[in-house]
């Protein structure tokens, strides 16, 4: 009897034990082929979300500075509250230049998507160029950093800023060209940019520019010595038709060797890394290689700066677990300390799980998917924490519970024209239709190269490094010699508390 009941119940077991191996593979059975036909539309169904999710943010990013900037002036306040509540009295109405450039260049921007129309844009970009042409406070064509939002006055004792002023001319240049069939915004952008004494900036220095001058105490001591956002100043300042500086100029800046992870570029190390964003959301450097120094192609130099820095932040999440492949980046921006130009590789050393949306959202020109899905996890993820009116907030702590109450406008502003680069290279076509710019180029030998990869696939993670052939016609007869370091300063945003 028992000898029987041993063989039942084996037997049961083994019908148990077949049912259980046929209906692990029944999904796999019963699951259709992914077909090519498939297979597009669920591509095309993921782009369609991405381009409503960046055309979201951009339009938040966007309201930041038709909202908040005075409509007189033009000029754009350095930060604002997200809830709309007031600001402290130090930091109320406190502009900023670089903020106004970047403000100027969303204007174009938001005539182009509809939301506003181009009279209104038209009309902020004559009011803020008739400020700066005639009204504000110069210094042979220099302008200060700070300046009141509603008088114009100078704000927190404030140098005459030489990159800050660049950003200016960046978007004045970028509505010149938008603009080009309004004789008056043509007439007021010219005036403003071939007005800057450029080798006055100098102090006599033979090849480098100033940080500033204060009429307190006279220029400033750092000179732009190493490779920054300084390179589009350098540009300005070689390409310009009334006060050019040396095209060796752009040799002077030293450029540290640095790899990690298996991504080698050039920069300073230390920066953070809007230093690897700012100048590229105008100057289009795409396919572009210097003929002499190290030949850098600065647009892949800057994707992988940020492809190291993804990395760096994924190897983070051993001390801080949020940190991922889909959550990550750090740059200068707010904290629970105060304002700090952090970032890496390598680690600094106030890193303490601060997430920065405007490092990925800075770099959505060099890396458009992998910088997309960080932004979109983040948004995902806390939601109205660190998502609202204005786009994202400068900075959260998801480890502390930490999550900035501000909207920084340069934050914003690299956010909203690195994304539009991304989607459609606009701000590079307008802003490179300034002969000043190729002409700048050319005379330091970025020469143009045929290359397969484009803007959009050379953001995606391991994608083939381009191959290049030199224009040969392009070549210049000569190049400027290699010039060593001179004087390493260090740079940092002067902003009070």
């Amino acid at each position: 009897m028992n000898s029987v009941r041993g063989e039942l119940f084996s037997c049961l077991r083994q019908i148990l034990a077949i049912t259980c191996l046929l209906c692990s593979f029944t999904p796999a059975i019963a699951k259709p082929p992914l077909t090519p036909t498939v297979a597009l539309q669920l591509t095309l169904e993921g782009s369609s979300r991405q381009d409503e999710f960046l055309e979201d943010l951009q339009h938040r990013s966007f309201n930041y500075f038709w909202e908040q900037a005075d409509p007189q002036t033009g000029l754009i306040p350095d930060r604002a509250r997200m809830d709309g509540s007031e600001l402290d009295e130090n930091h109320r109405n406190v502009a900023s230049i670089a903020a106004t450039g970047f403000g100027l260049t969303a204007l174009c921007i938001a005539a182009e998507h509809g939301w506003i129309t181009k009279s209104q844009a038209r009309e902020r970009t004559r009011n803020t160029l008739r400020f700066f042409a005639d009204r504000a406070f110069e210094k042979h064509g220099w302008f200060h950093h700070w300046l009141d939002a509603k008088t114009g006055e100078r704000r927190w004792n404030s140098e005459v800023s030489s990159i800050d002023t660049a950003l200016l001319l960046a978007g004045a240049l970028t509505v010149r060209q938008y603009f080009s069939d309004d004789p008056e915004i043509r007439k007021l952008a010219t005036k403003i940019y071939e007005r800057v004494d450029f080798r006055w900036m100098m102090n006599g220095n033979p090849l480098l520019l100033s940080h500033g001058w204060k009429p307190e105490t006279g220029f400033l001591k750092p000179f732009w010595d190493t490779f920054s956002e300084d390179t589009i100043l350098y540009l300005f300042a070689i390409g310009s038709p009334t006060h050019p500086i040396p095209s060796r100029s752009w040799y002077a800046l030293w450029r540290d060797r640095y790899r990690y992870e298996g991504h080698a570029y050039f920069t300073t190390i230390g920066v953070p890394l809007f230093m690897h964003q700012y100048a590229h959301a105008w100057v289009d450097y795409r396919n572009r290689r210097e003929s002499g120094g190290d030949r850098i192609d600065y647009f892949v130099n800057s994707r992988e700066a940020t492809l190291a820095h993804r990395a760096f932040c994924r190897n983070l999440s051993y001390d801080f677990p949020v940190f991922g492949s889909e959550m990550w980046g750090i740059t200068a921006s707010d904290s629970a300390k105060g304002y700090l130009a952090w970032g890496g590789p390598p680690r600094d050393a106030d890193i303490d799980g601060t997430l920065v949306p405007s490092a990925a959202g800075g770099s959505l020109m060099f890396t458009p998917d992998l910088s997309t899905a960080a932004l979109r996890a983040m948004h995902e993820k806390y939601g109205a924490k660190v998502f609202g009116k204005y786009g994202f907030i400068d900075a959260f702590n998801p480890r502390t519970g930490w999550f900035d109450s501000d909207v920084i406008a340069i934050n914003a502003g690299i956010i909203l024209l690195s994304a539009e680069n991304s989607r459609n290279s606009k701000v590079w076509k307008w802003f490179m239709q300034n002969r000043e710019i190729p002409r700048a180029m050319q005379k330091v030998g970025l020469i143009r190269y045929k290359t397969r990869t484009t803007s959009r696939t050379a953001g995606r993670s391991g994608s083939p490094r381009p191959r290049v052939k030199a224009m040969a016609d392009e070549l210049p007869a000569s190049f400027p010699p290699v010039q060593g370091p001179v004087n390493q300063a260090a740079t940092a945003d002067p902003r009070p508390g």
